[in-house]
């Protein structure tokens, strides 16, 4: 990446710490397959195991962990061979949700993006977003842990940055928080709530393990840094900055992760504002970036009551560990100006 350019897409994928590329450097120079029985093998699947304790002793973890090569992975063994009466979840979860639960009753969500929860029956699995990836909106995952229901959180966002919510499975991917792309896992309280598929990490999901990217996840894990109190005050001073210059904040009054956050600019396309700001050196996004790179109308802002023309001059901006103030004021200068343009 060019040293002029600035990058406000973490929510899309933050780069790669030192440690967590040091350590993939190191696995991969001494790597063989964890499942083969000879004393090279032995030494990985000791590395695999040792790495998979400190992943769970980094998030606080007391269950089970299953790598994945991903979130979206991990959500979709979780949602497609969990053992319960009926899946239910919500509009606005992660297009990786939605995909596998088509069927699924969708419960609804207040204007801010809440979701707001009925009455259910026991024996029903609850599949929410722990942190929202295009708001940053942060659900009330306490509310869900009710007796007879089963809790599925996908944690994309929130793992490595907020601690771990309570829940019976959890989704976590490796490149959200420092890490290299292509890992995550499946954290899961009781193996029996999903059914097995044969294959590696202990019959639940089949092919070997990608060792050099699991040690990588580990470092990554156990290197992160508490940054959020500065993100929060960054964000504070972003989110004032566009208010003066007339645009909205999605989710204002919201509890939101303090390294996410979207803003509409009227009168000027999502499309436009992404070309300017990649002229200008600034990448940002509208939404996910789970959709090959295509811009559609974001199903998170209909769900919460926006119309398509202002859904659709709507770009999301997501902080990481270095980002500064004067980042800040670069991308707020830049928005200002397009912002006159637009009005004129």
């Amino acid at each position: 990446m060019a040293a002029d350019r600035l990058y406000l897409d973490h929510a899309a994928t933050t780069p790669m710490l030192p440690q967590a590329q040091a350590a993939m450097v190191a696995a991969m120079a001494g790597w063989a397959n964890p499942s083969s029985p000879h004393s090279d093998g032995r030494a990985a699947r000791a590395m695999l195991e040792d790495a998979r304790r400190r992943i769970a002793a980094a998030l606080g973890w007391d269950g089970h962990v299953l790598f994945t090569s991903g979130a979206s992975e991990a959500i979709a063994i979780a949602l497609t061979r969990a053992k319960a009466g009926r899946i239910i979840t919500s509009p606005v979860e992660h297009d990786a949700v939605l995909r596998v639960t088509k069927e699924a009753e969708r419960l609804a969500v207040d204007g801010d993006g809440r979701v707001l929860l009925p009455e259910l029956a026991p024996g029903s699995l609850v599949a929410i977003q722990h942190v929202n990836n295009e708001t940053g909106v942060i659900q009330p995952l306490a509310d869900f842990r009710r007796a007879g229901l089963l809790l599925f959180a996908d944690c994309a966002q929130s793992a490595g940055k907020l601690a771990l919510p309570e829940a019976d499975m959890i989704a976590i991917s490796a490149h959200k928080f420092g890490g290299p792309p292509g890992i995550g896992a499946l954290l899961i309280r009781d193996l029996a709530l999903v059914e097995p598929s044969g294959g590696q990490e202990q019959g639940y999901r089949a092919g070997t393990e990608n060792l050099p990217a699991i040690m990588a996840m580990a470092a990554a894990l156990e290197a992160r840094g508490d940054w959020l109190p500065v993100a929060a005050a960054l964000r504070a001073r972003l989110d004032a900055g566009i208010e003066a210059a007339g645009g909205q904040i999605v989710a204002r009054d919201a509890p939101r992760l303090p390294a996410i956050a979207s803003y509409r600019m009227p009168g000027l396309s999502a499309r436009a504002q992404l070309i300017q700001f990649d002229l200008a050196g600034i990448s940002v996004s509208a939404g996910s970036a789970c959709s090959s790179g295509s811009l559609k109308t974001s199903h998170v802002l209909g769900a919460m009551g926006w119309d398509a023309a202002a859904a659709g001059e709507v770009v999301r901006v997501s902080f990481g560990p270095q980002t500064s103030a004067g980042d800040v004021d670069r991308f707020l200068a830049t928005w200002t100006a397009m912002a006159e343009r637009a009005g004129r």
